[in-house]
């Protein structure tokens, strides 16, 4: 009994795998629905150029953004405080100064 679900299961994927793209493909239209753009010419081109390097020089010219600011960082545990006097220690174990 439990033969015949299975060969039907089976038959059933082997059928859809070999219909194709189906009805769906039949749908889409046969024109071209982006039409070429048209080439620009010299006088745009170099209106572009100009542009771009007036794009660009302005972002040179944006400041560049201080280290984020964290009001509370005195206020946890977890963060590294660095102290002026801390030692330092060579490969030995020893202090240098």
């Amino acid at each position: 009994m439990r033969v015949f679900p299975l060969a039907a299961v089976i038959l059933v994927a082997i059928a859809a795998s070999l219909a194709g793209p189906g009805p769906a493909y039949a749908q889409t239209p046969s024109m071209n629905l982006i039409p070429e753009l048209p080439s620009k010419t010299p006088e745009q081109k170099e209106a572009d150029e100009a542009r771009d390097k007036a794009y660009r020089e302005s972002l040179k010219k944006i400041p560049d953004s201080k280290a984020p600011a964290d009001p509370w960082g005195t206020m946890r545990s977890d963060t590294p405080k660095t102290s002026a006097t801390a030692k330092t220690r060579t490969k030995t174990g020893s202090t240098a100064n």
